[in-house]
C-alpha cells in the first residue's frame, strides 16, 4: 500500500459518521474530532438529496451524504442537533469526546 492509498483511507475514516437515536426520538451525531474548535455551528439538511452540511465554524464544513430516511424523519421535529466529536482510541475505553455541542438545525 503506497502513501496515497494510506492518505485516502485516513481521509475516508475521518469523514465517517453515525447517528444515534434515543427512546425519545432525539438524534445525536457522532463523528471524528476535527482540528478546529466548533463555533456557532449549524446543520443544514437537504431532504431531497438525503444529505446535510455541518458548518462547524466560519472556516470548517463537513458534508454528510446518504443519511437514512428514519434519521431525516426524526430531524424534522427538532430545532437543534447534539453533536459529539470523538477521538477514537484502540479500545472503547481509550475513545474520548473532544467536542460536544449543539448545532442549529436548518431544514
Amino acid at each position: 500500500m503506497d502513501e496515497n492509498e494510506l492518505n485516502e483511507i485516513d481521509e475516508n475514516e475521518l469523514n465517517s459518521y453515525d447517528f444515534v437515536v434515543n427512546e425519545e426520538d432525539e438524534v445525536m451525531l457522532l463523528l471524528h474530532a476535527q482540528e478546529s474548535e466548533p463555533h456557532n455551528a449549524r446543520f443544514e439538511v437537504d431532504m431531497e438529496e438525503k444529505s446535510a452540511l455541518l458548518v462547524r465554524n466560519e472556516n470548517d464544513e463537513i458534508l454528510l451524504e446518504g443519511i437514512d430516511d428514519n434519521i431525516l424523519d426524526s430531524l424534522q421535529d427538532e430545532d437543534k442537533l447534539l453533536i459529539c466529536e470523538l477521538k477514537v482510541g484502540e479500545t472503547d475505553e481509550d475513545t474520548q469526546i473532544v467536542y460536544a455541542y449543539e448545532a442549529d438545525l436548518v431544514i
